[in-house]
């Protein structure tokens, strides 16, 4: 196979290891690969060593990349399916081996080398190792955001296909995990101790004890769920972005601007925060798209309408938060700019890849400070993810007030006289009711 073709070099090289990983138990197809990189690759007696060997002479380091991005995530992708996170790691290990950081004999080992050498300080491989992050014990608060950090990996068209099919897979499966871990411990915690060992989630085939606190708020994330259900007056936050929908179809889109205000700063009490809102995101709206402002409002136009909001509210430039980001959080309660982002998605549901990405990019932005240095930040990020948990599509919360025979008609004195019902889809794809002890009678 010496001197074939890149492209015949490259299939190769696909074919191999697409077989391997549905034939070869997965030590082998690891092997194959420590061989392969990280190993002698003079002897092109071996096809594949010749495969590679062909890349390498074409001196297109770009190519090479791509090469071994693609065949990376065709591991990934299959191990992924097969549940076999180890070997996930392992891979990722592999392209750190130490061999790398010897000299090569040939000019192909020196260049192999070298390459490899880079692609590890690379973004390539900093993409990939959002793949390992979730199997082992978190190294870093970024890790319990990978479902976020992995977005901009399946919506790059320039990303090979494997890589995108591969970061969109993972991602759900971290977002699932999370959502029903957090309606397991809801459920659990809201249950009287005296009967904590009598807890199970329910299946239709089997029981399990419970899960621990997926987040990293404590007993205080139940305050916050309870927050999030309590309706703002006579509508939940879905059913005011309905309605709200329904009211704005036919007006210009100066008057539907005006009106998107009023909605996002709607039932918020009234702090310093919600006037920093108020203030800051009045002139950027009625400023925007104001050769349109006598059309009729469309879709298009409300999305592009909501991602700039989004934008003004997040990061302007995806390289630094914006002004209004920085003077919210000083205020320390990201709740309401939560809230904001959620009665944003709810009315217009195609601005969530967008709101992803820009997370995605705050995250990257504050990962070089240690936890105890931005845990304000985290506050809010961990705020973002349960917040948009609990009114997922797959998720239903309800609020209910026990001890009382009838409704009550007047507010509540105190969040805890209400308890938390959750349901939602497993991930495995059961249908799982979690109803406490004390639930069930309330809800009978």
């Amino acid at each position: 196979m010496v001197g074939i073709d890149i492209q015949t070099a490259q299939s190769a090289l696909y074919d191999f290891f697409l077989q391997s990983v549905h034939r070869e138990q997965t030590e082998d197809t690891l092997a194959a690969v420590r061989r392969l990189f990280t190993e002698s690759t003079q002897s092109t007696t071996w096809d594949l060593a010749a495969a590679l060997h062909s890349i390498v002479i074409f001196n297109d380091e770009k190519e090479f990349q791509h090469t071994l991005k693609r065949i990376c995530y065709i591991l990934i992708n299959n191990w992924g399916l097969q549940r076999h996170p180890d070997a996930i790691r392992q891979l990722v290990k592999i392209l750190q081996d130490q061999a790398l950081l010897r000299p090569g004999v040939s000019l192909v080992n020196k260049r192999l080398r070298e390459w490899l050498r880079g692609f590890v300080q690379s973004e390539h491989y900093r993409e990939l190792r959002l793949f390992a992050a979730r199997h082992h014990e978190e190294a870093h608060w970024c890790d319990r955001y990978t479902s976020y950090l992995l977005v901009p990996q399946y919506v790059n068209l320039k990303n090979p296909v494997e890589q995108r099919k591969a970061a969109h897979t993972f991602s759900h499966r971290l977002r699932e995990e999370f959502r029903f871990d957090l309606a397991m411990y809801t459920a659990r915690s809201e249950g009287n101790a005296e009967t904590s060992e009598e807890r199970y989630f329910v299946t239709s085939s089997k029981a399990l004890y419970l899960p621990k606190n997926p987040t990293v708020m404590g007993d205080t994330v139940l305050t916050l769920v309870k927050v999030l259900l309590f309706r703002p007056g006579e509508f939940s936050y879905t059913n005011l972005a309905s309605v709200f929908r329904q009211q704005v179809c036919h007006l210009s889109y100066r008057d539907f601007k005006r009106a998107l205000l009023q909605y996002l700063l709607f039932a918020l009490p009234l702090s310093a925060t919600s006037d920093i809102l108020k203030q800051s995101l009045a002139d950027p709206l009625m400023g925007l798209y104001t050769h349109r402002d006598y059309e009729e409002v469309n879709d298009a136009l409300i999305l592009r309408t909501c991602n700039n909001l989004i934008n003004e509210l997040l990061t302007h430039d995806r390289e630094y938060p914006s002004p209004l980001f920085a003077r919210v959080m000083a205020q320390g309660n990201p709740l309401y700019l939560v809230l904001v982002l959620l009665k944003i998605s709810l009315f217009c549901r195609h601005v969530q890849i967008h709101l992803e990405l820009r997370i995605a990019d705050l995250i990257r932005y504050y990962e070089g400070c240690t936890e105890a240095e931005c845990g304000w930040v985290i506050n809010f990020f961990e705020m973002f993810r349960i917040t948009f948990a609990i009114f997922g599509e797959r998720t239903r919360y309800n609020l209910v007030r026990v001890g009382q025979t009838q409704p009550a008609l007047a507010p509540p004195v105190s969040l805890d006289d209400y308890r938390i019902f959750s349901q939602m889809g497993h991930p495995g794809g059961e249908v799982a009711a979690v109803l406490t002890p004390a639930l069930s009678m309330a809800a009978s």
